[in-house]
């Protein structure tokens, strides 16, 4: 007789949603350049609109993109982009301005393969392989050295209270950690030599805001304490043993943050001069 379903499927877990991702780089031109013309993202039009940062939108994601020192991060980031095609044409389109930097693109049998002038690797997939995304940012995934995934699932299980399991990414350990209704952080070990953390950054917000505070603040590994809703913490440890297991400053921001929800315009990057459409200049980041 066959069990009846649980429904796990149906858990959320307590990240409810990604929101962004922070790389530093030290110029806005070619930021620009890459994100919004060769991407074919959004600059947000109405916050950090100077020459020193810029915000990036992506569905109901961003990118935060400081005009700093590059920073890097040590795997790559997932991105759902609504045309590959087109997506190929732009890319193409500012090989020749990007020369020299660490920009290359190369289309693989699932995804584009990207990436950015600095150093940060992106795979861009099609629709349809991450539930009703049309643009935005799926996963992260970050490189761990081996023997981490275990302990680093335990404390996005056990301290941020969200959904966590290892498995396996040929043959390499990986901890995957579910956030909102079909995004995900992943840690996947390698034997690779993993660069000094340089300081990038990720927002994500939670439902229960107390617990992970209470453990955090109690063991001294908060980073900023509570403000406008939010604290943030860079060292993730086996809750078990206390040993550190991998850094990345995580900005942790409670549903009562006023920047929950709050609508990303994204534009269609397909609408140009040439062939415009009427009422066709916006991009809705989830299909119909």
């Amino acid at each position: 007789m066959n069990a009846a379903p649980d429904y796990t499927e149906e858990d959320v877990g307590n990240i409810v949603l990604l929101e962004h991702v922070n790389l530093q780089h030290p110029n806005q031109p070619m930021a620009i350049l890459f994100y919004v013309v060769g991407l074919g993202l959004t600059r947000d039009p109405y916050i950090s609109v100077g020459l020193q940062n810029m915000w990036a939108n992506i569905g109901e994601q961003q990118f935060h993109l400081p005009t700093r020192a590059a920073q890097v991060i040590p795997g790559h980031t997932g991105l759902v982009i609504p045309d590959l095609e087109s997506l190929k044409g732009r890319l193409k389109g500012i090989e020749e301005q990007l020369k020299g930097s660490c920009f290359s693109w190369s289309a693989e049998a699932d995804h584009v393969a990207v990436t950015c002038p600095w150093g940060n690797h992106f795979r861009c997939y099609a629709p349809g392989k991450f539930g009703d995304m049309l643009l935005g940012i799926p996963y992260v995934e970050f490189d761990v050295r081996q023997g981490a995934a275990a302990g680093i699932a335990r404390f996005y299980q056990q301290v941020m209270r969200a959904p966590a399991a290892v498995g396996s990414d040929n043959g390499a350990p990986l901890a995957r950690v579910a956030i909102g209704r079909g995004q995900w952080l992943c840690f996947k070990e390698t034997a690779r030599e993993i660069p000094p953390y340089d300081g990038h950054h990720i927002a994500v917000y939670i439902a229960n805001f107390s617990g992970p505070y209470g453990f955090l603040k109690e063991r001294n590994l908060l980073m900023e304490d509570v403000r406008n809703h939010q604290f943030r913490f860079k060292e993730i440890v086996d809750p078990q043993s206390g040993k550190k297991l991998f850094e990345v400053e995580h900005e942790v921001r409670s549903l009562r943050h006023p920047m929950y929800q709050r609508h990303f315009v994204n534009r269609n990057p397909e609408q140009i001069q040439r062939n415009y459409k009427r009422g066709r200049d916006a991009l809705i980041p989830f299909g119909s």
